[in-house]
């Protein structure tokens, strides 16, 4: 039994090296490849981490407690099982749900806070950088009341006609009458 218990513990290992090294590989050669058999809780990462629990607890359960193979069997496995849904519930499942993205719509902009990269003359074409959550995005901008607008200047998205953006300088208040 030892030998299962190192064998999967072992096996365990190797995985998690190889996903460090080159799992974004394998998984871009593997997309799509599981779909048709997806549950969530069949992740690799999961399934893995539960072998790799199983080989540990079966080790350390042969060498420190005097129970029996069968017991050692039966409580590792619960060992691997509890382990390998922890993992599912407080790492994998939400991960799931986080995403980091820099990706937005120009239907977006609108009512967005930015900053003149390229003077905007009175008539006619600049920039404007609008943070977007992690990121920063340049667009062409123009200005909506036709006033030249310089370099540095804070403006606020008015609408977004034909890939351009519509600007017009921001003025902040410091404090508003009510």
């Amino acid at each position: 039994m030892q030998t299962l218990y190192l064998g999967c513990l072992a096996l365990g290992v190797i995985f998690a090296v190889v996903s460090v090294l080159v799992g974004d590989l394998i998984g871009n050669a593997l997309d799509g490849v599981f779909d048709l058999v997806s549950f969530d809780f069949l992740n690799p990462t999961v399934l893995a981490g539960g072998i790799t629990v199983f080989g540990g607890a079966g080790i350390l359960l042969t060498r420190y407690s005097g129970l029996e193979d069968g017991a050692i069997l039966a409580l590792s496995l619960l060992i691997a099982a509890f382990m390998a849904v922890l993992l599912f519930l407080a790492v994998i499942k939400p991960m799931d749900k986080s995403e980091v993205s820099t990706g937005f719509s120009m239907q977006d902009l609108p009512g967005r806070i930015g900053e003149i990269t390229v003077p905007v003359p009175s008539s006619g074409y600049g920039e404007v950088m609008v943070k977007f959550g992690a990121g920063n995005s340049l667009h062409t901008a123009a200005s909506f009341e036709h006033q030249s607008l310089p370099a540095g200047s804070k403006v606020v998205v008015i609408e977004v006609r034909e890939g351009v953006a519509l600007v017009s300088e921001f003025e902040e208040r410091k404090g508003a009458d009510v």
